[in-house]
């Protein structure tokens, strides 16, 4: 029987493994950790979350909401287990991080379909290859993908909040709410006046930051995991605006509009813990330090993890990849997760899922797999098959509508005609790099509205999301 090697264990080769072992295709799935560190992960389990707690929106008029329900529609594994470990947090979906990993990793242990192995891979195997390698991709396997690509990598800094511990929170401050009263009140919040606020910007925008590597000066970090300290180098309002936007968040026991507010959000199961909302941050520890307890509500606060920063690496996937998640010039290698240039925890799931359901629609329309299963024929094996071919047309693969949040992300990611740019100076053209990105209205085919309505932002997103979820159901009853 033909088998795959997937080459990571994080959210999107641990979903990628799934999807394939739930067909019945065996996988050898190869995690480096815990032999090898990559610097931010903290455990050894499969899926871990590095960066948040967060997957985002589950509401499907966000796009990230949206993406989440596409999942579920096309038999999405992790998905489940995410919503299984849940944890409060008004209209997003959180996860206890360990609860869940650890939930993730029990799944792939115990599957017979799939043999975790625990060794760093160095070189890209022969035969069908599914590369989830991450953002933290090591060194030797990073200069094999590269020569492979034959193309330089992108490196871009992802960086961690700092975490708290909930009891030495100073509640005669701090207050539950979630912006807006929307859902339950899931978020600790410390408001703070004009005054306050100065003083907090003063200390973060002067507090020394840790020295980066010569190779990674040249780097650039993600719009959406901007260092604080980067987005406060913007302007003194900058932050207001952003993370500590006070709009929607009132404390009841005073009714005071604040001038800012800083949010902790859920961390783990037991509600011990809580992550500072979009304090992902560079800072020396010691400087860390200072301003967590420069924020009122937080002046005592145990802090039980520092934020740091850890490069991502990703390819230049429109040279390199068609929408189907497979290699242009190597048939049965797919690409998933954010080493694709996808954004966000959802995405690298999502790319995930696709890729495995693509690795197995190849193998499953080959004429071995064909002729070695040709008893065993069930609609749970054969799910997401069309009508067996020869096995080497592209149209055995999937390419998602573009109407449909996955499959618009899976285009934008893999086409080169957005990066396209043509001088005007001499119309020379050239291709800008692939900037990673993650599910947004924007890269979605747009729909028309009528002239008085279509500056309706919400009945914009209430009528893609519909659109996409009937075409996706449609898709599935067809494929």
């Amino acid at each position: 029987m033909q088998e795959v090697k997937v080459i990571g264990a994080g959210l999107a080769g641990s979903e990628a493994a799934l999807q394939l072992a739930k067909r019945g295709i065996r996988v050898k799935l190869y995690e480096m950790r815990p032999d090898k560190t990559t610097g931010a992960h903290v455990t050894s389990d499969c899926a871990e979350f590095v960066c948040s707690n967060s997957l985002g929106s589950f509401d499907i008029t966000n796009a990230s909401g949206l993406l989440k329900k596409e999942m579920e529609i096309l038999g999405g594994e992790l998905i489940k287990i995410a919503y299984e470990n849940a944890v409060p947090a008004g209209n997003a979906l959180a996860i206890a991080r360990e609860d869940f990993s650890k939930a993730v990793t029990k799944r792939i242990e115990e599957d017979p379909n799939i043999e975790l192995i625990r060794e760093e891979i160095t070189e890209i195997p022969d035969g069908n290859v599914i590369i989830a390698s991450g953002p933290l991709t090591s060194d030797k396997f990073a200069e094999a993908i590269k020569e492979f690509t034959q193309t330089e990598h992108l490196h871009f800094f992802d960086a961690i909040a700092p975490i708290v511990e909930v009891d030495s929170i100073n509640f005669d401050k701090a207050f539950w709410a979630s912006r807006y009263d929307k859902g339950e009140a899931s978020y600790i919040n410390c408001p703070m006046n004009k005054e306050e606020y100065e003083k907090f910007y003063n200390i973060l925008i002067n507090a020394p930051r840790i020295e980066q590597h010569q190779v990674d000066k040249n780097s650039k970090y993600f719009e959406s995991c901007l260092p604080v300290e980067v987005l406060a180098s913007r302007g003194i309002d900058t932050l207001r605006f952003g993370p500590m936007k006070p709009v929607g968040l009132i404390d009841k026991r005073t009714g005071i509009e604040n001038y800012a507010v800083v949010q902790l959000r859920q961390d783990n199961s037991a509600k011990t813990l809580f992550n500072l909302v979009g304090f992902q941050t560079n800072l020396k520890w010691g400087a860390q330090k200072e301003l967590i307890h420069s924020i009122p509500g937080l002046e005592y606060a145990n802090i039980i993890r520092y934020g740091v920063m850890h490069r991502n690496t990703f390819i230049n996937s429109p040279q390199i990849l068609n929408p189907t998640l497979e290699t242009k010039r190597r048939k049965g290698l797919f690409f998933a997760g954010q080493i694709t240039g996808t954004e966000g925890y959802t995405e690298s799931i999502a790319t995930g899922m696709l890729a495995g359901i693509n690795m197995a629609r190849r193998i499953q329309t080959s004429p071995e797999f064909l002729s070695s299963q040709s008893s065993q024929r069930n609609s749970a094996l054969f799910a997401f098959r069309s009508a067996p071919r020869r096995g080497d047309s592209e149209q055995d693969l999937i390419t998602l509508p573009r109407e449909t949040m996955l499959g618009a992300l899976s285009f934008y990611i893999t086409d080169i005609a957005h990066l396209k740019h043509v001088s005007s100076r001499d119309n020379s053209i050239r291709y800008l790099p692939l900037q990673p990105t993650n599910s947004n209205w924007a890269i979605v085919t747009p729909i028309e509205l009528p002239k008085h309505e279509r500056k309706n932002k919400k009945l914009k997103a209430e009528l893609l999301a519909k659109r996409s979820i009937e075409m996706l159901e449609d898709f599935v009853k067809k494929y």
